[in-house]
């Protein structure tokens, strides 16, 4: 950081008051456009085809046999993927101006759509993927500026996280989009020995279940707040396929029901995603979010001790972290986990062990495997599955009411909000306060598990 004397402008009239530092200024800038210039110029040649029909260039099935106009197309069309290019190589490289940034090799490595229409790129019927990736990854800027031009490219959208141990992303589009991100990033030299298709959790949507394209570098790939280099997903529980899991819960059931387990079933998930569904028999901590986990796992280690853990999230990335962390304390005789999450269990299990909806981050809130409904209206107690925005502006909980409820107006979280119905309020920053009502005081941020006396008594003997 520079400290404040020396950032403080010089005294009018003084040399170093004159406008010195314009040429610096005004090569950074001639530097920038050149980086866009050339980033728009690969781009255009990737589109170059030899012998192409009815034109020399291809993009977006459209074939063009004039510079000008593959040129006008680009700026129009592929303005944010260019854009990107240009910015991942404004990285200093010994001054200003572009380094020896990705923006050459995102541009090569967008896949052709050239013999696809785009109809069928951006059509509404599709389908939302759920992926991660545990690997190190040295330059996480570098992945993510491609990530969002491949993502813009394809017309996805939805969240990409990228960080030094891997990505984990959840991004919708036409079916043609989606299975072209595939294929990408199975031939990622990053992912290609640790991707496959079968790590690709797929379920009906598109890009209209997100309400943009969010793609970042953060610490971690899924927001546990635990240094990765404290506790690593190489320390992970032992995976289980969706067969291997579903016998070990049937064993489990089977012992319960005789008052004779030594395990754990144990949902990883927040309780609003327990709330609506979950495996049978399981514990589901009553946390808000994953980021207190590890506290839940402190004040209960006693739970744990001795025992056999059976974890499962939704698509196997909470589980990776999650696992490892229960396995530091080294209290439990063995942690294990479902591969590929609930999303791969009820693939191959619809009517398996696991009931009620699969909750999703994204603007369907919940997919469907059977029929069953488990949770119920917090108003009138009936039957009622599906979630909603609490009405009140302020809050971002989200709440289980019937259509006979909210007819009469009950469309909030709780009393607090359903009275208030307060307005947006915005701090000096813009940025909207955080909501204070009665779900959130309420609820322990890390619930205690009792164990029965006659559990420990047996334990002790």
């Amino acid at each position: 950081m520079v400290p404040e004397d020396e950032a403080a402008p010089p005294p009018a009239g003084s040399a170093a008051a004159q406008p010195q530092r314009q040429p610096a200024a005004g090569a950074a800038r001639k530097q920038l456009s050149s980086a866009r210039r050339k980033a728009f110029s690969l781009f255009v040649r990737a589109k170059e085809v030899a012998g192409g029909e009815g034109g020399r260039w291809q993009c977006c099935g459209q074939a063009f046999a004039d510079r000008a106009g593959v040129h006008r197309h680009v700026a129009t069309q592929h303005s944010g993927e260019v854009e990107a290019a240009a910015a991942a190589g404004e990285q200093p490289a010994g001054g200003p101006g572009p380094g020896p940034g990705p923006g050459p090799e995102v541009s090569r490595r967008l896949p052709d759509t050239s013999h696809v229409s785009h109809d069928d790129l951006t059509s509404k019927e599709g389908e939302v993927l759920l992926y991660y990736c545990y690997c190190e990854v040295k330059d996480p800027e570098k992945l993510c500026a491609w990530q969002k031009a491949l993502c813009q490219h394809l017309h996805l959208t939805g969240k990409v996280r990228v960080a030094s141990e891997g990505i984990n992303g959840t991004v919708g589009g036409s079916k043609v989009a989606t299975n072209l991100y595939i294929e990408v990033m199975l031939a990622q030299p990053l992912f290609k020995d640790l991707l496959c298709r079968d790590d690709f959790k797929s379920s009906a949507g598109g890009a209209h279940c997100f309400p943009d394209l969010r793609v970042g570098v953060f610490e971690e790939i899924v927001p546990m707040g635990i240094d990765p280099k404290k506790v690593s997903y190489k320390e992970t529980g032992i995976h289980l396929s969706p067969q291997e899991f579903h016998r070990e819960v049937e064993q489990y059931l089977s012992q319960a029901n005789q008052g004779q387990s030594d395990t754990i079933l144990l949902d990883c998930r927040n309780f609003y995603e327990s709330k609506i569904g979950h495996f049978q028999g399981c514990l589901a901590p009553d946390i808000r979010k994953f980021s207190y986990f590890p506290s839940y796992v402190d004040e209960n280690l006693e739970l744990f001790k001795n025992k056999r853990v059976l974890m499962y999230c939704t698509g196997g990335i909470r589980c990776e972290r999650g696992s490892a962390y229960l396995r530091s304390k080294a209290v439990c005789r063995e942690v294990y986990q479902l591969k590929g999450g609930i999303h791969k269990y009820l693939e191959e299990f619809p009517d398996g062990f696991y009931r009620g909806k699969l909750f999703v981050f994204d603007d369907r809130y919940a997919i469907c495997s059977n029929e069953d409904i488990i949770s119920a209206c917090r108003y009138c107690g009936t039957l009622w599955d599906q979630y909603k925005l609490c009405s009140s502006q302020h809050c971002r909980q989200l709440v289980l009411t019937c259509p006979s409820c909210r007819k009469k107006g009950l469309t909030a979280c709780c009393p607090v909000c359903q009275e208030k119905e307060l307005k947006v309020t915005s701090r000096a920053s813009g940025q909207t306060i955080k909501e204070e009502c009665e779900c959130t005081k309420r609820r322990p941020r890390v619930p205690i598990e009792h164990i029965a006396q006659s559990t420990l008594d047996t334990e002790k003997d």
